[in-house]
């Protein structure tokens, strides 16, 4: 996120914003205001020995204020940072309206983070209180001197404070302080604090919210969120739905997402492009399904072609509605590009994907697609309150009230433009089409933002390596391109095989499950300047590798996603 007041810009767009922020609005009012004027009403679901139950505002408001009294009484002031690591849930939620409420600074953690990843947040962040999932405990006693200061999610926290100071510190919140920092991996790798405010969350989920009434305000509004509470994405859900009232089911396990659409029935979905394919692959298991897919793929490319086609019917259709839930007609779909024919098969069911473009820095929020306004191959327009520009070189620039005033603890305010680092284009009508990447950060199928270059620098330093490249963008894992070092291997006694996947287990620990390699290939030869695969510096030229070897990488993506 670069600052500069005078970007020359070739195409711009703006939107104005349906909802305002006032300074005394923040992001747990609208859940306590319900709780007085309609506390039975549910703000969240979750699994109870198997079964959905139901937390009204009520419930959950008095669950807040009694984890709210224990923050107070361990003497947690406005502006401390409280760490929350565990998976989307409950539990989750209430650590975080609590902290909120009384002007902390909330810092999640990934359920997945690596050793290495908890320890940088924590030392970076220095958290007044951490909460943890009882099975990750283990790992944050190790890292935290005063075990006090370690909370495990869901157990009855010790001590309370005067009601009145919780009142007192709730009415003193405003719009422009510091509601989170989320750790987001930079260009080096290095992970930063991106700093959000009150006014930047509620700003873009409510603004989201009031261009899609469609979905979160619709008589019987239900979703699944089975985004990590730890990603900004997940985040603004989770207060679109708390501020609209919408009915939100919590998967602690995205796995777990395609056994409980028929149980749930949401009507909408807010995802990334791995989801549907997750989906897709499942009903692939149904029995004569094999015998549809084609038709549906071809019945949903003459839907957004506007040729009329018979919608296909049949046994195998109706398992296919009834998987889904038979409610669902909507997924917001973001983080990386989504296959044609996947969204064609879609489409086919009913089911409209709405496209959507964001990063950290905007909150996760830059444009937005709306069921009367979808086009294809476009990621939406702005969204209301956001202005997108393309400079001449083609690189993305987003200002609004939903920008990062910067990274911890050097935020200073907002910047004239963000610059995002990607590439695009804007139409007559304001969509925007991003056309590449300039930065080099990987977004898988699922939405992970992988850094490359910590694990190549890592895989580099092994004797065997003489050079690597992490592949994975829009894929739904990450793997790897290796040349060995001909010298070395000519005179190694053990096993080269086994011994780069030993180099490459030992770049995974510094990475998260989701940001591991899970697969390589050793080329044959090396990345050159002469083979056009690195610069005059010696950087790689992604593009070129990628496009240079292309039948080793759809070597490596033939077989399912390993396990």
């Amino acid at each position: 996120m670069r600052e500069t007041t005078a970007p020359t810009v070739a195409a711009e767009w703006s939107v104005p914003a349906l909802v305002e922020i006032a300074d005394h609005d923040t992001l747990t009012a609208a859940v306590f205001h319900r709780a007085v004027d309609d506390p039975a009403r549910p703000v969240f679901s979750t699994r109870v020995a198997g079964d959905w139950v139901d937390v009204g505002h009520g419930e959950f408001v008095d669950r807040v204020r009694e984890v709210a009294g224990a923050l107070l009484a361990a003497g947690v002031a406005a502006g401390d940072r409280v760490a929350i690591l565990g998976p989307t849930g409950v539990d989750w939620a209430v650590a975080d309206f609590a902290a909120l409420a009384i002007g902390a600074v909330v810092v999640p953690i990934y359920p997945t983070a690596s050793a290495e990843q908890v320890r940088h947040v924590l030392a970076d962040a220095t958290p007044s209180v951490v909460f943890v999932v009882e099975r990750a405990r283990d790992v944050v006693l190790d890292l935290v001197d005063d075990l006090k200061r370690v909370w495990t999610l869901g157990e009855r926290p010790e001590g309370t404070a005067d009601p009145a100071l919780f009142e007192q510190r709730r009415a003193a919140v405003r719009a422009d302080d510091v509601a989170t920092i989320v750790y987001t991996s930079g260009t080096t790798g290095t992970p930063k604090g991106c700093v959000l405010t009150h006014r930047n969350i509620l700003h873009a989920a409510v603004n989201v919210v009031r261009l899609l009434p469609e979905l979160f305000l619709a008589e019987g509004a239900s979703t699944l969120l089975f985004l990590p509470l730890a990603h900004v994405y997940g985040r603004v859900v989770q207060f679109g739905c708390a501020w609209a009232g919408t009915r939100t089911g919590l998967v602690g396990d995205a796995a777990e997402l395609v056994g409980q659409l028929p149980v749930f029935r949401p009507s909408f979905l807010v995802g990334v492009p791995y989801v549907l394919e997750k989906i897709r692959k499942a009903v692939r298991q149904r029995p004569g399904f094999a015998d549809v897919e084609a038709e549906l793929v071809a019945y949903g490319a003459a839907v957004r072609a506007g040729v009329d086609l018979p919608a296909p019917t049949g046994p195998a259709v109706d398992g296919l509605t009834a998987l889904l839930g038979g409610r669902l007609r909507h997924m917001i779909c973001g983080g990386a590009s989504l296959d044609t024919s996947t969204l064609d098969f879609f489409t086919g069911v009913g089911l409209e994907v709405i496209g959507a473009y964001g990063l950290t820095e905007t909150t996760s929020t830059v444009t937005m697609s709306a069921p009367t306004a979808n086009r294809l191959g476009a990621v939406g327009r702005p969204v209301p309150g956001t202005t997108v520009a393309v400079a001449e070189d083609g690189e993305i620039l987003v200002r609004g009230p939903h920008v990062s005033p910067g990274y911890w603890p050097d935020a200073t305010g907002a910047p004239d433009w963000v610059h995002t680092g990607d590439l695009g284009a804007l139409d007559a009508d304001g969509y925007l089409r991003i056309t590449g990447r300039r930065k080099e950060i990987i977004v898988t199928s699922g939405g992970k933002n992988v850094a490359p270059a910590p694990l190549e620098d890592r895989l580099r330093l092994h004797p065997l390596v003489s050079n690597c490249m992490v592949v994975g963008e829009g894929r739904s894992y990450v793997t790897a391109l290796i040349s060995v070092d001909p010298a070395v291997a000519e005179k190694w006694t053990g096993d080269v095989e086994a011994a780069l996947q030993e180099a490459v287990d030992a770049a995974n620990e510094l990475v998260s499950r989701a940001e591991s390699i899970r697969r390589f290939h050793v080329i044959t030869g090396d990345f050159t300047i002469a083979r056009g695969h690195l610069t005059p510096s010696l950087r790689l030229r992604r593009a070129a590798v990628e496009a240079d070897f292309a039948a080793e990488i759809a070597s490596l993506y033939a077989a399912e996603r390993p396990a």
